[in-house]
């Protein structure tokens, strides 16, 4: 073989590398597109703005508890009694009913209707988030409840500052906040990277 020539082999080759990947960019871009509208949509799209608007709650964080709590199933009741998209507490909707919204036209049956549900979970989110001042530790007392999140802030076991929790003694608290935080950042990733 003379010097300077490409071998048609070295050119096969390189024609079938290439190939390979345009078509592996192309089932990447398929596979995000999938994740996009299949695994992580933006169903209610209406209510969430509304209630991100009002309460001043990131949309991100709002899909990421409903996707966490319920998968979009505005029908969804858990073992402990929580429903609807955002999983709400009877109790807690009462408490909310009474100090917050001061609205005795719903009743704990309306939390299945997505837009009341989104709200006050919303409501919810936002004191949490103003009571705490840091998000992991608000998603804390969402899922594991304000009092026992008050008490873990107080132990040096599980918090140096009495702001932020170095460790959660529920494992499925623990689990709730890391499965939140990764779902929020998928949808920042999606469909809000380029908000401020």
């Amino acid at each position: 073989m003379k010097k300077g020539r490409i071998n048609v082999k070295t050119v096969i080759c390189m024609a079938i590398v290439f190939a390979v990947i345009i078509a592996g960019a192309y089932v990447l871009l398929a596979a995000k597109e999938k994740l996009t509208h299949d695994t992580f949509p933006l169903k209610y799209e209406s209510e969430v703005n509304a209630a991100s608007e009002k309460y001043n709650v990131e949309k991100a964080l709002i899909y990421a508890v409903i996707k966490t709590e319920s998968n979009f199933d505005p029908a969804a009741k858990s073992v402990a009694g929580a429903m609807g998209l955002m999983q709400i507490m009877p109790d807690t909707f009462t408490w909310l009913n009474s100090y917050y919204v001061k609205d005795d036209s719903h009743k704990t049956e309306d939390l299945y209707d997505p837009k009341i549900n989104i709200e006050y979970g919303t409501q919810l989110l936002s004191i949490l988030l103003e009571k705490y001042g840091v998000e992991d530790t608000a998603l804390c007392a969402y899922n594991g409840g304000v009092g026992n999140v008050d008490e873990w802030l107080k132990d040096p076991e599980y918090s140096d500052d009495g702001k932020t929790l170095k460790a959660v003694p529920f494992g499925e608290t623990d689990n709730y906040r890391k499965k939140v935080a990764r779902n929020k950042s998928v949808y920042i990733e999606l469909y809000f990277k380029d908000d401020d």
